[in-house]
């Protein structure tokens, strides 16, 4: 763009272009991108990578939000049935503080990552509907105030070929907190808890393989059409994004997010990331770095076009610590906005810019 300026000399009208004059430079990282948006973007991080100085440099420099990956599940917070350990997340929520980010809580409720006291401990529905009113009260209630927003549930509808239906969890009907064959009602309970425990904290439900519209996504959107007529505490739907197919559905996802938006909820991308087949370096060729680069484009610029979209965040944001290369044994990487040497990508580059332009 530019400027025409008019300017008067020696009594000769002149026009002068001025390139460049008023335009508005180019934000210098994702989170002054995402500010100038209005958005949150944030990142899953871990407490142990903290002290290697481009890890942290990084994580504070370009994001405004951060999850812990694993430091807020059950089998790290809880070593047995009588105590809490909140060391590790106590480290990320800290760092967030001392750099003015946000931070997401991952997660209260889910059927993987629990300690086996909890998994072999032959409990009744009664004792562990105890246990995860105590659970989700005392974690949500230590970070009341400090975390802005929790999945309370993740990944509670099951795959293939059960698609769409309440997969089969200690905390559904294994044997369940006593709420077994009733729905949905055992997660309305666990949003009832959280919102007790702290009334200002955003509420979400957490999904893998739901963002497009389809059988899981269906099932979701009756649960939180249900839950928000009835009065049900659920502020928003987290889509994880796990992405592995470089042609996704952009427009199923975009429709996906606006019926969800319609309920009076928010949307976030909560895990994002695009895998990309590699060679025995872990190194991805350089177009489909660039059809990579189209991915997150297109996904960030779907969610912008809609008010209630309101994050974007990424499973880890450096290929040196991603879960992809060992998920994949070697096959797939390359899934991040940074390289192994915190090097930016072509995906960086086009996220900041999609943010940047709103």
């Amino acid at each position: 763009m530019h400027r025409t300026l008019k300017v008067q000399m020696m009594g000769v009208g002149l026009t002068v272009f001025c390139l460049g004059c008023g335009m508005v430079p180019s934000p210098a990282s994702l989170r002054e991108a995402a500010q100038r948006s209005g958005m949150l973007v944030g990142t899953a991080a871990r407490p142990e990578q903290l002290t290697e100085a481009a890890y942290a440099a990084t994580l504070a420099r370009e994001f405004n939000m951060l999850e812990p990956e694993d430091a807020m599940k059950w089998e790290v917070l809880r070593p047995d049935s009588q105590s809490f350990d909140f060391s590790q997340a106590d480290r990320l929520v800290d760092f967030a503080g001392q750099h003015s980010m946000k931070v997401r809580g991952h997660t209260l409720v889910w059927h993987q990552q629990n300690p086996p006291w909890l998994t072999q401990g032959q409990f009744t529905p009664d004792q562990l509907a105890g246990l995860l009113e105590t659970h989700i009260k005392t974690v949500v209630g230590h970070y009341r105030g400090k975390v802005f927003a929790w999945d309370v549930a993740n990944e509670a509808f099951d795959e293939q070929p059960r698609l769409g239906q309440l997969r089969d969890t200690i905390w559904y009907n294994r044997p369940g907190i006593g709420l077994a064959g009733n729905g949905t009602a055992y997660l309305e309970r666990c949003f009832r808890w959280a919102r007790e425990a702290d009334p200002q904290a955003l509420l979400f439900y957490n999904e893998a393989e739901a963002e497009a519209l389809g059988p899981k996504s269906d099932a979701i959107y009756a649960m939180v059409q249900d839950f928000r007529k009835r009065g049900v505490p659920i502020d928003g739907v987290g889509f994880e994004m796990h992405i592995g197919n470089l042609h996704s559905d952009i427009s199923s996802f975009s429709a996906n997010v606006g019926r969800f938006t319609a309920l009076g909820v928010q949307v976030q991308i909560t895990e994002m990331d695009v895998s990309l087949p590699v060679d025995a370096h872990g190194n991805a060729s350089a177009e489909d770095l660039q059809r990579q680069a189209d991915m997150y484009r297109q996904v960030a610029a779907a969610c912008l076009s809609h008010r209630g979209c309101t994050a974007i965040q990424t499973w880890g944001f450096t290929d040196k610590y991603s879960w992809i290369g060992w998920q994949s044994k070697g096959t797939r990487g390359a899934g991040l906005l940074f390289d192994r040497n915190y090097v930016p990508k072509p995906a960086y580059q086009a996220l900041r810019e999609t943010l940047g332009a709103r």
